[in-house]
């Protein structure tokens, strides 16, 4: 017996909750999740949200203006037009939906200026802003009566005309989505769920890298499936590290330290105590991500180390630990008190900057099929995200997917002769190792040959290797009772593949992609 929905949100972030709590007064929303609620990237954000507030300094203008600069002017000016200047009615979204900013004793907001940002404008909740937002949200979407909840359920393929015997090509026209086929954990079994409207929000991919700030979970699962299903998918070349996530071997993910402290006046340093951002960017310590993480790994290579320090304390003790409380409290954790001891970082992949190729609608390639978030490619970042764009973008994107599919919904209706899932013939996978090993096989491959700095030749080499990966996989697949576990094991290598290929597609270095074969003008 297949679920029926109006509008089937796959993912529980910022993004699929803030749908869900739109559209829920126009139909019956089924929200998926493949772990709880709580579990999502918007729980680790902690920087903050950018938005233009302080009006006396600043303004949209600078603010698309950073945005552009920051995406090596890859970004598309509609996309940029729009999320900066729906930005403070996002806002007002998060703050009537129990989000607490944190204000001066003024009672305004405390802005904190990020790197590449010209201004001050990143509201925050002291460091943990996205669980704030998170709980925030979990909290409105348990109680609305009309978004049921499916936590520990995992979607494994999207519908379409395929599923019905049809022959799908990337040229075909009208793909439609009718809705996914999805594993219920507790029960082993794949349900069918039939839908108005589907909506991937299911984060980025970081898990496709050993070292990353992402939950384990960001396997890039809808990025996947879309790209099966064939869909467009772009600008997987850009994937953002973030400079300076904690340097602590065996942790994964690794725990992040925001921006912010840079912004609030944190210094990197190398082993030995001596400043060297200046050799890389007038802007030091602020510059963008992509060229901090850059040095970063420059001076990793040039002087054999494995980390560098950030280095925070000439700043005043109490407000470094009233700012930073989360931040403190982990590293005091692990014996380093961050107002006398430098902090170890090494950068980390941290954010997708492309992913499924959506319209200002949020609308996919593939009809009554819409993506918000990470996993969608808006056109906003561009070659490299501008920091604290991203939790805004989802709601911005939200509200315009929301308010697109609740006027399309009216002409769809759910589509009767979709086939319940078959997999006769297929028994659970014996060895759990074989699936272990792979995705461990698929980490080393992405961070060996395809991370900060990559060539045609490390390219070329990641390629063969991971061309052996998919099909050992693909064959287990065929034969196997699909698991969570396999499941994100194919998606990894289905991420990997499009972030490889389109990397080589791109012969240049530009925004995140830099390659030795084609390095800037002015290297």
């Amino acid at each position: 017996m297949a679920h029926k929905y109006d509008y089937l949100v796959i993912g529980s972030g910022i993004a699929g909750m803030s749908f869900a709590l739109k559209v829920a007064q126009y139909g019956k929303v089924g929200l998926i999740c493949k772990t709880t609620l709580e579990e999502a990237n918007t729980n680790l954000a902690q920087g903050g949200v950018a938005s233009v507030t302080n009006l006396e300094v600043d303004d949209f203008d600078k603010h698309i203006h950073d945005t552009m600069v920051a995406g090596d002017w890859l970004s598309d000016p509609e996309a940029v037009a729009k999320v900066v200047k729906n930005a403070p009615e996002g806002i007002q979204f998060l703050v009537d939906h129990g989000v607490d900013f944190d204000k001066n004793a003024d009672g305004k907001y405390d802005l904190h200026r990020e790197g590449g940002h010209s201004e001050f404008r990143i509201l925050h909740h002291a460091d943990n802003t996205g669980a704030e937002i998170q709980s925030s949200l979990v909290d409105e979407v348990r109680s609305n009566p009309n978004i049921d909840i499916y936590e520990h359920h995992f979607a494994v393929e999207i519908i379409t005309q395929h599923h019905l015997g049809k022959i799908v090509t990337r040229r075909t026209p009208d793909i439609t989505c009718y809705g996914a086929y999805v594993l219920n954990e507790e029960s082993g079994r794949i349900e069918t769920f039939l839908a108005k409207v589907t909506i991937m929000a299911t984060g980025g991919a970081g898990a496709v890298y050993t070292t990353t700030t992402n939950p384990l979970i960001a396997t890039g699962d809808g990025i996947a499936m879309t790209y099966r299903a064939k869909g467009t998918v772009e600008g997987m070349e850009f994937i953002q590290f973030h400079p300076t996530a904690l340097y602590h071997p065996g942790d994964r993910p690794s725990f992040l330290i925001t921006e912010a402290m840079r912004g609030y006046g944190a210094v990197l340093r190398n082993l030995d105590g001596s400043e060297f951002m200046h050799k890389y960017d007038p802007r030091l310590s602020l510059a963008p991500r992509d060229i901090v993480a850059r040095a970063i790994d420059s001076e990793m290579k040039l002087n054999g180390t494995d980390h560098v320090y950030l280095d925070v304390t000439h700043k005043d003790p109490e407000e470094t630990r009233r700012h930073f409380p989360n931040i403190y409290e982990k590293c005091m954790s692990l014996g380093i008190d961050i107002t006398k001891d430098m902090i170890p970082v090494a950068p980390a992949a941290h954010y997708l900057c492309g992913g499924i190729k959506v319209d200002t609608n949020g609308e996919s390639s593939i009809k009554r099929l819409y993506a918000i978030g990470e996993c969608s490619s808006t056109g906003l970042h561009g070659g490299n995200r501008l920091a604290s764009n991203s939790l805004i973008e989802a709601v911005v994107y939200a509200d315009a997917a929301a308010r697109h599919s609740s006027e399309a919904i009216k002409g769809y209706d759910w589509r009767h002769d979709v086939p319940e899932w078959d997999d006769e013939g297929t028994a659970h996978p014996e060895e759990m190792v074989l699936i272990t090993q792979s995705a461990k096989e698929v980490n080393q491959i992405m961070g060996y040959y395809v991370g900060i700095v990559r060539s045609d030749l490390r390219l070329h080499r990641a390629w063969n290797r991971l061309d052996i990966l998919y099909e050992e996989t693909e064959k287990l697949f065929k034969v196997s009772k699909p698991s969570r576990e396999l499941c994100e094991l194919r998606n990894l290598i289905n991420v990997a593949y499009l972030i490889m290929r389109q990397a080589m597609e791109r012969k240049e270095s530009r925004g995140l992609h830099y390659t030795v074969d084609y390095p800037h003008p002015k290297d």
